[in-house]
């Protein structure tokens, strides 16, 4: 049996776009919460928008995020509060960020 040539992920030595993370953020918080996919996904496709299509992940810093957040209405405002704390989190666990 011959061994296949180690092949490194598409993404390795390109910029990191925050539709990228995004997605894989909704796919495990879909595995473990389905329920939170519908409302997630709105709002982090909102949240696309407002930086910007093919925006780099570095691009949602604290203060861009704060200042999308701030754009949104009192309940949506709560919603995202709580999507970004996730974000941030699995972010930072799955090595997204350091």
């Amino acid at each position: 049996m011959t061994a296949l040539p180690y092949r490194a992920p598409w993404i390795v030595g390109r910029t990191t776009l925050l539709e990228h993370a995004a997605e894989d953020f909704l796919n495990e918080l879909t595995r473990q919460q389905p329920w939170r996919k519908a409302r997630a996904e709105e709002l982090l496709g909102e949240l696309g928008e407002f930086l910007g299509d093919g925006a780099p992940l570095a691009a949602a810093t604290p203060e861009r995020l704060a200042e999308w957040q701030a754009t949104l209405p009192g309940e949506q405002a709560e919603d995202a509060e709580e999507l970004l704390t996730d974000f941030r989190a699995f972010l930072k666990e799955w090595n997204w960020v350091a």
